[in-house]
């Protein structure tokens, strides 16, 4: 007789769900055991609990379906809900499996017992549920399926008691589909053609699904017919581009920077995004960064259907036949000399492969990414979309398992690097075809640049407030940890190093690690004065200002 166990499993690949990242501990033995029974499933072991959560994400925004978690009780759902934020904030469908104690051992208060639906809630608000018998388990599990691929994809998370798991009688449940997004209606289309029309200065937002080509195509014609400027959010949960896709500019992490890029706009119209606000609070300044004397406009919320939105506001407005800008193909040159991370950046778009994926969480050290590869090959860019760090280096992984035959790139921060840094066993243990760049400027750098921002720094800061934004005691080796994880690894000083060994990493298969020992990006008089910059920029000629944030984020 099958057990419940067996039973979810052939629930969860006859729904599409075909890996599952895990990290498992007695409660889920059932369901480690009936992997053996289901070929379809591919079990991906992680040394932490973020490295599966985060690899899960990075699977889903690649494969487009959800990948399965494997969790053990509240405590190791916990260690996952770092990634998890960034998949919730990112709208990325995600199933997780998390096991529980026997129903009859919840009344003795065991070490491990905790509230996990408490803990699920923070990161799947939409469905949680604890399965409360074998008989039901299968379609607790096809609900959370289709909850998790329901428009426009979220966490879902289902308990499994683990007599649940090990008991007969387990009945699979046949997958149920999610419903089919609409379009935007007339009414709204209209109204947003009438502004266009308007001659205002307009723009599309563009965040989500919307930064696929069909959407980005779409609104290319916009911009070709009517003059709309595109811009896209900050923080992409995955955008195609480079020769051959219209291009986008980003709003600037910076908020002083994105107020500049909105200042003129009078209509913003959002598809598949949310009205930009600041990252953090700051005293003094505002949060919304919408200008006053801009309106804004929903062409298309995360749950429609962006790509038919966006194609009725194009027949609405006659665009059909309008030629879109596409980016023509142009890489910089190879770098040479002393290594910055500029030229970091610069070598990745000189030698970036075709149809490449880019993970990046570079954070300050990634600021010259953007237009050292917006000519490069095509390919797809991943992003840091809740700001929980640590996202980098398990994206990679799931990228790799979901595109086995694209290359990965990740470029990670040093700091950010050592939260899922077992991230690299998993490559190795899998060998996925991913070379990881981590820039060691041995500092929390971006944190240096907020102290001041914030205001904190006013007073002047001491020796013990320095040392926690600091890591050059000691400086990391991350040559060494990835050699040890089974990662093939070199740490390079040169820019010319740097493009051998990167060069060497896309020639070969399996993970390949390299450490670029580089300064920080913003220090010294550059990171004095750019406070003081930013406070300046709307006192400054127009001209001035947006020549200003070309040169801080291009």
């Amino acid at each position: 007789m099958t057990n419940g166990a067996q039973a979810l499993m052939k629930t969860l690949v006859d729904a599409g769900v075909e890996v599952c990242f895990s990290n498992p501990g007695t409660s889920e033995m059932h369901f480690v055991a009936a992997l053996d029974n289901e070929p379809k499933m591919r079990a991906v072991l992680a040394l932490f609990e973020g490295v599966a959560t985060g690899a899960a994400d990075g699977y889903a925004r690649m494969a487009d379906k959800p990948a399965a978690t494997l969790l053990h009780l509240g405590c190791g759902l916990g260690n996952g809900l770092a990634n998890l934020h960034n998949a919730r904030k990112g709208k990325v469908p995600v199933v997780n499996i998390v096991g529980d104690h026997a129903t009859y051992h919840v009344k003795y208060d065991a070490q491990l017992q905790s509230d996990i639906e408490t803990v699920a809630r923070n990161v799947s608000p939409g469905f949680v549920r604890t399965a409360s018998s074998t008989e039901t388990l299968c379609q607790d599990a096809a609900e959370a399926i289709a909850a998790a691929r329901t428009a426009p994809g979220q966490v879902a998370t289902l308990i499994l008691p683990a007599d649940v798991s090990w008991g007969e009688g387990g009945v699979p449940s046949a997958p149920l589909a999610p419903p089919k997004p609409a379009p935007a209606d007339d009414a709204t289309v209209d109204a947003i053609a009438s502004a266009i029309r308007s001659g205002k200065k307009t723009a599309l937002l563009m965040g989500g699904h919307s930064l696929r080509e069909p959407s980005l195509l779409a609104a290319a014609k916009l911009a070709a017919h009517s003059g709309v400027t595109l811009l896209a959010e900050t923080f992409p949960t995955r955008m195609e581009r480079g020769a051959g896709v219209p291009p986008v500019e980003r709003l600037a992490y910076l908020a002083e920077l994105a107020t500049l890029q909105l200042t003129d706009i009078e209509h913003l119209i959002l598809v598949d995004a949310k009205a930009p606000v600041s990252f953090f609070a700051y005293p003094g300044k505002q949060s919304y960064l919408v200008p006053d004397t801009c309106r804004v406009h929903t062409l298309a919320a995360p749950d429609q259907d962006i790509t038919g939105s966006l194609n009725k506001l194009v027949d609405a407005l006659g665009a059909g036949q309008a030629e879109p800008a596409l980016q023509p193909p142009q890489r910089p040159g190879r770098p040479r000399g002393k290594l910055t991370a500029e030229k970091v950046c610069k070598a990745v778009g000189h030698l970036m492969p075709d149809n490449a994926i880019i993970v990046d969480e570079g954070i300050t050290s990634s600021l010259m990414l953007s237009v050292m590869t917006a000519g490069a090959p095509r390919h797809d860019l991943i992003t840091l979309t809740g700001g929980a760090i640590g996202q980098g280096l398990p994206n990679a992984v799931g990228a790799a398992v979901a595109c086995p035959d694209r290359p990965v790139l990740a470029l990670i921060g040093d700091g950010t690097a050592m939260y899922t840094i077992q991230a690299l066993w998993s490559m190795a243990r899998e060998q996925l075809n991913v070379t990881s760049i981590i820039f060691n400027n041995a500092s929390y750098s971006v944190l240096n640049i907020e102290l001041d921002r914030v205001g904190a720094e006013q007073s002047g800061t001491g020796a013990k407030a320095k040392s926690q934004l600091d890591l050059r005691g000691p400086v990391l080796n991350f040559a060494e940890m990835a050699q040890g994880m089974g990662v093939h690894a070199v740490r390079v000083n040169t820019a010319e190093d740097m493009a051998k060994a990167m060069e060497y990493a896309l020639s070969m298969p399996g993970p390949h690690l390299i450490e670029v020992m580089i300064p920080e990006s913003l220090s010294g008089v550059k990171r004095r004065v750019l406070p003081w910059m930013l406070r300046a920029l709307p006192s400054l000629p127009s001209s001035v200002s947006r020549a200003l944030k070309r040169k801080l984020a291009p």
